[in-house]
């Protein structure tokens, strides 16, 4: 088991800048990858950025890539994602979710799937 909790978010206009945080507690097992997933109204889950463990590695979508800055601090559980440069396409809410499953998926399609564990979820308004 294991409980996120997010917090920042909020609105900001169109160029902007943002942060959202998200801890975990309670959790009985290994973590093997912490990200962040998004989801803008009508629309299905998509996946914005993970950092994996060992070594921290970052993975990024495209559609953030050199905008968003994922980071993480190990003893506390916790993981930041620096968002800039923000555009009205960026509004969604934001969850943040972990994997205990230390093989990651063959297609970047199945990253939202690979995640077990998930918040409640923080929204992030861009106005133009």
């Amino acid at each position: 088991q294991a409980q996120l909790v997010e917090s920042g978010g909020g609105s900001v206009q169109a160029g902007g800048s943002l942060n959202v945080s998200c801890t975990v507690s309670g959790r009985t097992f290994s973590i093997y990858a912490m990200g962040w997933i998004r989801q803008a109204p009508g629309k299905e889950r998509e996946f914005v950025s993970l950092i994996s463990s060992p070594g921290d590695g970052t993975y990024y979508a495209d559609s953030v890539k050199g905008r968003f800055t994922l980071s993480r601090d190990s003893a506390k559980d916790a993981v930041y994602l620096q968002m800039t440069s923000l555009k009205p396409e960026d509004t969604a809410v934001y969850y943040c979710a972990l994997t205990s499953k230390n093989i990651p998926p063959s297609t970047p399609d199945d990253l939202v799937r690979w995640f077990d564990y998930w918040g409640q979820g923080t929204q992030v308004t861009v106005s133009s």
